[in-house]
């Protein structure tokens, strides 16, 4: 069954109004801030599947105490981003393909309820709003690279934010995120622009009202995105270079 949208009353009395759903924030501004510089660096593939993340390093180039890098690993190891092993420090994860198969049969379930309740609710300002945003992935799709992949993650979430129901947004984000990066390790090149094409189609099932349509297109969209599987190695970089420009966009200076 559907997941009910959040609603509260119009200001008019007209009948209900959808809220959007927002993830909550913990800890202090700074603390966010860094668990969100980390994050970005791993969905960009700046920081790599299986790195070593020493919070040292990683303090002094975000500016911080090691007590804020540890908080931020530990909301990175809720979503499946980071691995803490005891005695070991931590790591950026590296799911194995099981693992991988696990996630996407999970974040399946969860988008096909999502299709479910966004069909025939779409606003027009969210209808706007999607629209945009798979302009941008058009922009990235011949890079194909952490740019795109990032992209259209974000374009799930904002559906499931569209939901207006907080719970399914949150798993939603979680299982997203460890999608991003799996594909990280096993996304196979040139792949963006059949996904570009595929959340254009959702889009419209979306606003047509055809609820079946809709969950069945992302089912096979998400399901084609499991099948692209290729490992391109690429070379490691220091870890205050790779988080200097994430530092710099969360407003955090090196210490």
């Amino acid at each position: 069954m559907p997941a009910r949208p959040l609603t509260s009353a119009a200001p008019d009395g007209s009948g209900p109004v959808r809220r959007k759903a927002e993830p909550r924030a913990s800890g202090s501004p700074r603390a966010h801030a860094v668990y969100k510089a980390l994050r970005r660096a791993i969905i960009e593939q700046a920081l790599k599947p299986g790195v070593k993340l020493p919070e040292d390093s990683i303090g002094e180039q975000l500016g911080v105490s090691r007590t804020l890098v540890r908080e931020a690993f530990g909301r990175l190891a809720v979503e499946g981003l980071v691995e803490l092993k005891p005695n070991r420090g931590a790591n950026v994860a590296y799911p194995t393909l099981e693992e991988a198969r696990d996630v996407f049969e999970v974040r399946r379930g969860l988008e096909r309820l999502v299709a479910e309740n966004l069909a025939g609710r779409l606003t027009p300002a969210q209808s706007a709003e999607l629209e945009a945003h798979v302009r941008l992935e058009e922009k990235a799709h011949e890079q194909d690279g952490p740019e795109s992949i990032r992209l259209s993650g974000e374009f799930h979430i904002k559906l499931a934010e569209m939901t207006g129901n907080a719970l399914l947004l949150r798993y939603v984000q979680e299982a997203s995120s460890r999608c991003s990066l799996i594909l990280a390790i096993y996304g196979r090149p040139h792949s963006s622009e059949c996904a570009v094409s595929e959340h254009r189609q959702l889009i419209d099932a979306l606003r047509a009202g055809d609820a079946a349509r809709a969950a069945a297109l992302m089912d096979h969209h998400l399901q084609s995105v499991v099948t692209r599987a290729l490992l391109a190695p690429r070379g490691e970089r220091d870890i205050r270079d790779v988080l200097a420009p994430y530092a710099l966009s969360e407003g955090l200076t090196p210490s």
